[in-house]
C-alpha cells in the first residue's frame, strides 16, 4: 500500500483528515482554490526526496488533482523532470453516481464542470448547448455553491428550452457516503436548489427512460440509437 511508503500526504483539509496519524508521515491539509499550490509543494518535497501522496476525491485525472501537478511541473522548475510520478485511478463521481442509479451513461455521453471558476461561462454555455443538439447524456459536475448560485440556474432554464419535459435527470448527492441521497425527477420538474457542491447531475439524453423493478426505479439509456438496428 503507497501509504505505507509515503512520507507526506497533501490535499484538501477534509480528505486528509481522513488519514490516520502514525509516525513518520506528515500531513499537510490545505483549503479550496488552492490547487496549484498544493501541486508545486507536492513537487517542491518530492524533489527534495520525500515520498509524496496527493490526495483527492474520485479519479485524479477528472476535475481533480492529477491536471494541477502537470500544469506546474510544465510551468515551472527543470529539475522536477526527474521526479517519479504515478497516477492511480479512482471512480469518479459520474460512475460512482450512475452505477446507483441503473446505466444512464450506457450510451454516448459526456461530462461538464459547471464551475466557472477557471473557465468563462459562454465556454460552459456553449458546450451545454453542443451537447443537448448532440443528444448525449450529460453529467454535470460542480453544478453550485454559495458563490456560484446562478449557474445552475441558467443550465436548467438552457435544459428545460431545449429539451422535452418528461425527460429524466438525477441529483446524486454524496455518493458512498452516510448522507447519500438519490433524487429522480424530470426536467420540468427540477429546481436549482436540488443541487449544492456535493452533488453530482446526471440529465439522460431523449432515449434514457426510466423502469420500474423489484420495488424500485431504476434509469438507463439503450445501446442502441434510432435509426441503427439493434445488436
Amino acid at each position: 500500500m503507497l501509504l505505507d511508503l509515503a512520507t507526506d500526504v497533501i490535499g484538501y483539509f477534509s480528505y486528509v483528515d481522513r488519514i490516520a496519524p502514525k509516525k513518520g508521515l506528515k500531513l499537510h491539509p490545505s483549503d479550496n482554490r488552492v490547487e496549484a499550490e498544493r501541486a508545486k509543494h507536492a513537487l517542491t518535497l518530492a524533489e527534495a526526496g520525500s515520498v509524496v501522496l496527493v490526495v483527492c476525491s474520485g479519479d485524479p485525472g477528472v476535475f481533480a488533482m492529477a491536471s494541477a501537478v502537470f500544469e506546474v511541473l510544465e510551468n515551472n522548475a527543470p529539475n522536477w523532470n526527474n521526479i517519479d510520478i504515478e497516477i492511480l485511478p479512482g471512480i469518479t463521481a459520474m460512475i460512482a453516481s450512475a452505477a446507483r442509479v441503473g446505466a444512464p451513461l450506457g450510451h454516448d455521453f459526456c461530462a461538464i464542470n459547471l464551475s466557472d471558476n477557471l473557465k468563462p461561462w459562454s465556454i460552459i454555455d456553449k458546450r451545454i448547448r453542443l451537447a443537448v443538439e448532440a443528444d448525449f447524456a450529460i453529467a454535470f459536475y460542480n453544478p453550485r455553491s454559495k458563490s456560484r448560485p446562478k449557474g445552475f440556474e441558467k443550465t436548467l432554464r438552457l435544459l428545460k428550452s431545449h429539451c422535452e419535459g418528461d425527460r429524466p435527470i438525477i441529483f446524486a448527492r454524496a455518493v458512498s457516503t452516510k448522507e447519500e441521497t438519490i433524487k429522480y425527477v424530470s426536467i420540468s420538474k427540477a429546481k436549482a436548489d436540488m443541487a449544492d457542491m456535493r452533488t453530482l447531475v446526471i440529465v439522460g439524453s431523449s432515449q434514457t427512460r426510466i423502469i420500474h423493478q423489484n420495488n424500485r426505479e431504476w434509469m438507463y439509456t439503450p445501446r442502441h440509437y434510432p435509426g441503427k438496428d439493434s445488436q
